[in-house]
């Protein structure tokens, strides 16, 4: 079966900024499901291995999208590096969701797509952002969260805060990169704005697509009970731990190997069966 990659696909949105998607999918003639992608914080489309992932799930059947946050720090010109920590400090919730809208308006428009059969698939802080967005737009009928936050309030607290608050900025060292990242305070004031609307344990208990969360038992970044949490809230989601795996699923960047790590393609194996028994075959 040939694949078909379109990377760097230019999406534009007027209430952020232009950003970058690619697409992965066999070349056969039928319309696919789509499956798209929402990377986590201090993420990106081709971090780690993204793209070996890509490519097992086009080989699967699906039209895969994964895609850059318009504010995620990466640019149009340069999609692989954090060369826009001004944007990073700029970057909220409001704009995440926006970035996604256009993704799905965009992919569900294309021929080779099935447009009543959407998936997002949410890592970390985008498992968040997807649980959200499944609520709002009853077009996405499967929801697959990877080691997923349970709550977007994930922000300093007392002094950290009041300092934030006085400051305006607090910054966070990407241990990869050693770039201290800022985060500037409208990000927390964009949050209170629209607090109801950025509350994810409302927007899981409301989710009417069909749920599959996944975790590693050893996630040292969002602790396993978040995964516990959302399933609480969503008695008929489908709750899928990993042995000792962590919170990137044995990924790392850069990623040299020729295979996806043994967690990620637990990941991967459990994903497709669960599209195609829930999604694809209705």
């Amino acid at each position: 079966m040939k694949l078909i990659k379109h990377t760097n696909i230019l999406l534009k949105n007027s209430d952020t900024k232009d950003f970058l998607a690619d697409a992965f999918y066999p070349e056969i003639d039928k319309k696919l499901p789509l499956v798209i992608f929402v990377h986590g914080y201090k993420g990106y489309k081709d971090w780690g291995a993204w793209n070996m992932m890509a490519k097992k799930f086009a080989e699967a059947g699906f039209f895969f999208v994964k895609f850059n946050f318009s504010h995620n720090g990466t640019t149009v010109e340069n999609p692989e590096n954090f060369a826009d920590l001004e944007a990073f400090g700029n970057n909220n919730y409001s704009k995440e969701l926006s970035d996604l809208s256009v993704v799905i308006d965009h992919f569900a428009k294309d021929p080779k797509v099935d447009e009543q059969k959407i998936v997002l698939i949410g890592h970390s802080r985008g498992g968040g952002i997807s649980i959200i967005k499944t609520c709002e737009d009853e077009r996405i009928n499967g929801l697959i969260t990877l080691a997923s936050v349970d709550t977007l309030e994930r922000f300093p607290t007392e002094e950290k805060f009041e300092q934030w608050k006085e400051n305006g900025v607090y910054y966070v060292e990407n241990g990869r990169t050693k770039q201290r990242m800022p985060h500037y305070y409208q990000f927390f004031e964009d949050f209170k704005n629209d607090e109801h609307r950025f509350d994810v344990e409302r927007s899981m208990e409301m989710a009417k697509a069909n749920v599959l969360i996944i975790h590693g038992t050893n996630d040292e970044s969002v602790n396993v009970k978040n995964a516990e949490h959302l399933h609480l809230l969503n008695p008929t989601s489908e709750l899928y731990l990993i042995e000792n795996a962590n919170h990137t699923f044995g990924a790392k960047e850069p990623w040299e190997d020729d295979t996806l790590p043994k967690g990620l393609n637990e990941v991967v194996e459990k994903s497709i069966k669960f599209i195609n028994h829930k999604v694809a075959a209705k």
